[in-house]
């Protein structure tokens, strides 16, 4: 085998990414570059370059990747109005081929053997980011240290940590925090209570939006600009992608919407239950329903629909380089052609309902579907033959049947 002379490490700065840059240092005796990507998860992230330093690190990569992260994941993902099992809108799922991307990407920059990440053997992270890179660069060997090491409890964490002079947050030494991943579309919450779907999820586990019940007893009105597919406008103001999702996480978040209690199915075959509260993101989706529902074609439509649930299971799987999920991205973004126009939605006490839709590529005729007289000719009489052919194959059936 090659020997690992370096390591690109996906690195948080918390306590399980800081034990993880020790022990490799520890294992392969290799220098280890570190990468932090801003997906808008609003932490300080200057921490994490000063914790890298302070285990020895020399390359230590920061990169912003909000405005990437919404316009070529978030973005093409709702075009598709993607749902994992009919509610979860991946906000996990979607923020990890682009953590791949770019930890293969500086690995090819700074000629590294191998990229290396902290997800659990347990979870659905270490499948994504590994199918990733597969499919990027398969020549890059993948460090998975949970899969690897010795440490099988948390106080073996802990013990480690402190062996090794690793600061150990005063919250962490006792019972287990809850396992939280947070980025500019969701954050999602694991753990603790919430591992009993039982037990009722306490209050403070909601991070980004209010409850409901507190909300504002006003409704508030808003109108989200589209351009095929895309939202670009918030009452009537253009924004960049990162912008308006930020945007919208505010109206959302003060308005309770957004959140879902879900027991959900991993790639792996476990049920596990988490606490997802993604307020822009359901505020979008809705919206581009509402767009959608006056440019599309009926068929057009209702394929998308049928396609929905496999397009979003390639994602949740961690597929997203996959030519499968291509080729479906394919067929959505041309669906989008006419989608342009805009949306008006009332915000209130956790739901977002659209309340009115305009689109100069409109395919609604008021003249067609008017119970007045029409300025298009509609003959009534038309009806009766379309109605006599679509029962024929019934009235076969019945006649077989005895009916």
């Amino acid at each position: 085998m090659t020997k690992i002379e370096k390591i690109v490490l996906s690195y948080s700065g918390g306590l399980d990414t800081s034990i993880i840059l020790k022990w490799l240092q520890e294992t392969y005796g290799c220098e280890v570059v570190t990468f932090t990507a801003d997906l808008g998860q609003g932490e300080e992230l200057e921490p994490a370059r000063a914790k890298a330093e302070m285990s020895g690190v020399k390359d230590i990569r920061i990169v912003d990747l909000r405005e990437e992260f919404v316009s070529d994941f978030v973005f093409p993902m709702l075009r598709a109005n993607a749902l994992y099992e009919g509610q979860y809108l991946l906000g996990s799922s979607i923020a990890r081929p682009l953590i791949a991307k770019h930890l293969v990407g500086i690995a090819r920059e700074v000629g590294a053997h191998a990229i290396a990440h902290g997800a659990t053997g347990k979870g659905n992270d270490q499948v994504r980011f590994e199918l990733a890179v597969n499919a990027l660069d398969p020549s890059i060997k993948i460090i998975a240290p949970w899969r690897q090491w010795n440490i099988r409890s948390r106080m073996q964490l802990l013990e480690y940590a402190e062996k090794h002079h690793i600061p150990v947050p005063s919250d962490k030494r006792g019972e287990a925090p809850f396992s939280i991943d947070a980025n500019l579309l969701h954050t999602s919450t694991e753990g603790k209570i919430l591992e009993n779907p039982a037990e009722v999820a306490p209050d403070h586990v909601y991070q980004r939006t209010v409850d409901p019940v507190d909300a504002p007893d006003t409704p508030e009105i808003i109108t989200i600009g589209f351009e095929r597919g895309d939202p670009v406008s918030v009452n009537g103001k253009s924004m960049t992608p990162a912008a308006l999702l930020t945007e919208l996480n505010g109206l959302g978040g003060r308005h309770g919407i957004g959140r879902l209690d879900l027991v959900e199915n991993r790639f792996i075959g476990m049920k596990s239950r988490g606490i997802y509260e993604t307020p822009g993101g359901t505020i979008l989706l809705t919206a581009h329903r509402g767009i959608e529902s006056i440019t599309l074609d009926r068929a057009a439509a209702h394929l998308k629909d049928e396609i929905m649930p496999r397009y979003s299971e390639l994602i949740y799987n961690g597929f997203w380089f996959a030519p499968e999920r291509e080729m479906l991205q394919a067929l959505i973004d041309q669906s989008q052609t006419f989608v342009s126009g805009e949306v008006t939605l009332r915000l209130y006490k956790g739901s977002a309902s659209v309340i009115s839709r305009t689109s100069p590529l409109s395919l609604y005729s008021a003249d067609l579907v008017t119970f007045e007289e029409s300025a298009i000719a509609y003959d009534h009489h038309d009806a009766e033959g379309f109605i006599r052919l679509n029962g024929l194959r019934l009235r076969s059936w019945a006649a077989r049947n005895g009916r």
